[in-house]
């Protein structure tokens, strides 16, 4: 069994097609997830919704797909929700609030689960460096032996114990330094799942054309990011 996993697509229409091309590149899936924060920050939610819809990608909800459907981001990011909402109407706003927290496949004792951030909470970062104690509270408990999640815009492969954790990063708005959008592959094998790790060109600029067009509030700061593709924490480490 092969899964695609895109996440973080933050409203980035071009980044996510950019994946699913390179994805019918490689042979395509015969399952695509997408692990959440689907708008937000791009300028195109209501098409990557869409898009997602086309090609029956199963979702899950992200941190950022609950502040738009529940409205609890934040007083400092009412303006965004409120452009979210407007943009996507009612009805994906919905949509967004019902969609599950996590997925699994494969067999027992050979189980892939797909979440946001981890297991446990949408909105907690596991970055590449993670200590024990962090991923015992996060994936100790869990039956599964392999993890694929995003939240974190940084691709990584770690073994853990006997756990696989695959960070799948982002289909919309890198942010380790490169500014190519990523995803990953993961097909079932016997002895657990192999992890096939995809980054891929997109039109930076052309998404800064639709940004500038679309209305979307504090436009200059979301250029910045999409330009800078790196966190500002990580600008001294990541050149």
């Amino acid at each position: 069994m092969r899964v695609a996993i895109v996440s973080d697509i933050h409203g980035n229409l071009a980044g996510l097609d950019a994946c699913l091309d390179d994805l019918r590149a490689q042979g395509g899936a015969d399952r695509i997830v997408a692990a959440g924060d689907l708008c937000m920050d791009g300028p195109k939610p209501k098409k990557v919704l869409k898009r997602l819809r086309e090609i029956g990608a199963a979702c899950l909800r992200g941190n950022t797909d609950r502040m738009i459907a529940l409205g609890d981001g934040g007083p400092e990011e009412s303006a965004a929700i409120d452009w979210q909402r407007e943009q996507i109407g009612s009805r994906w706003t919905q949509w967004l609030g019902e969609l599950p927290l996590r997925l699994r496949f494969g067999d027992e004792g050979n189980e892939l689960l797909v979440c946001h951030a981890n297991p446990k909470n949408d909105d907690e970062h596991v970055w590449p460096d993670a200590g024990s104690a962090q991923l015992e509270r996060l994936f100790g408990d869990e039956p599964a032996r392999s993890f694929a999640f995003g939240h974190l815009h940084v691709p990584y492969v770690r073994m853990w114990r006997d756990k696989l954790l695959t960070c799948v990063a982002s289909a919309g708005l890198p942010k380790d330094g490169d500014p190519r959008v990523h995803y990953a592959i993961l097909t079932s094998r016997d002895d657990g799942w192999q992890v096939k790790s995809r980054r891929v060109v997109f039109d930076v600029e052309k998404v800064a054309k639709d940004l500038r067009k679309s209305g979307i509030p504090e436009l200059a700061e979301r250029l910045r990011t999409l330009r800078r593709h790196r966190y500002k924490a990580i600008t001294n480490v990541v050149p």
